[in-house]
């Protein structure tokens, strides 16, 4: 004999729970997931050049082979290996040592006064010869 104990019930699915669920587990794989970006989509021309902080500066005899030293003060006057040179003086023997030794490596010596674009144009002769491995001197710190 069946004995009743009051009317059946169907179950239900408790749709906000399950709604709740789903967000939770959508919001946990948006943060888990590491967003890439595509890879260099169009890689930006640099100049490849190393900026040395003025804080730390290395020592003449742990620098390593010579460099080609350019100078440039205050009023834009440029100069080689410490002579004073016109700009076509300097892309000629820009082009020479980048035709002997292409990774050769050059130093640009500017004062603290120059104007930027004197810089800048030293640097475009560097790039237009192909020599890239550029620094830029500073003074330790006092």
């Amino acid at each position: 004999m069946r004995i009743k104990l009051g009317e059946e019930e169907q179950p239900e699915i408790g749709l906000i729970a399950l709604i709740d669920c789903i967000f939770f587990l959508l919001m946990f794989f948006m943060v888990a997931t590491s967003f890439r970006q595509p890879s260099n989509p169009k890689k930006q021309a640099e100049l490849p050049i190393s900026l040395p902080a003025a804080q730390a500066s290395l020592q003449a005899d742990e620098a390593g082979e010579a460099s080609l030293v350019i100078g440039v003060d205050k009023s834009g006057q440029l100069f080689l290996d410490g002579a004073p040179v016109s700009t076509q003086v300097l892309h000629g023997r820009l082009k020479i040592e980048a035709a002997a030794n292409p990774g050769r490596r050059v130093r640009i010596d500017g004062d603290q006064l120059a104007r930027y674009q004197d810089i800048v144009h030293v640097l475009d002769l560097c790039q237009f010869e192909r020599l890239t491995n550029i620094s830029m001197h500073t003074r330790g710190a006092q």
